[in-house]
């Protein structure tokens, strides 16, 4: 006899305060190291929240860290500085949740369009931003360095927000 499927714990998003910023770099330290790029410090995230326009969102999975975003709005345009997901809640729609509530949120602040920046090298990236409705719009030759190896473009990339 075959058991029920195993639930996945409810995604729960709050907004990133200044107590979270330990547990924020952690998050994002895990998630941009392993593509070989510097994870943000704990300053750089205290520094960045502190600018005009700036807003942060905590995700978590069953009581777990489980992602981060940051964005930017200034006038009627907003920024998608950072998202990040913890390896164990890939694919299971964290990244998903979290971009809906950036898209929310920036849109309850007045922006019609979201933009954001992501590597062309990273396809499961590319793929949630142009399901999310994300177009590109430009790209940057070898913009993030990747350790010894080769820089990756950066692709960048405009949602319209209705």
């Amino acid at each position: 006899m075959m058991g029920a499927p195993a639930r996945r714990p409810a995604l729960v998003v709050q907004p990133l305060g200044a107590l979270d910023l330990d547990r924020a770099a952690r998050l994002h330290s895990a998630a941009f190291e392993a593509l070989g790029e510097r994870g943000w410090t704990r300053q750089d995230m205290a520094e960045l929240l502190a600018s005009p326009g700036v807003s942060g969102l905590l995700l978590q999975a069953g009581g777990a860290d489980a992602g981060l975003a940051i964005c930017r709005v200034a006038a009627d345009e907003a920024e998608l500085v950072t998202l990040a997901v913890a390896v164990a809640h890939r694919r299971g729609g964290a990244g998903r949740r979290l971009l809906d509530s950036v898209v929310d949120l920036v849109r309850a602040a007045g922006a019609r369009a979201l933009f954001l920046e992501v590597g062309a090298d990273n396809p499961a990236a590319l793929a949630l931003y142009e399901s999310a409705g994300f177009r590109t719009v430009g790209r940057r030759p070898a913009y993030y360095r990747r350790g010894p190896g080769p820089a990756a473009d950066a692709v960048v990339m405009r949602r319209v927000i209705p």
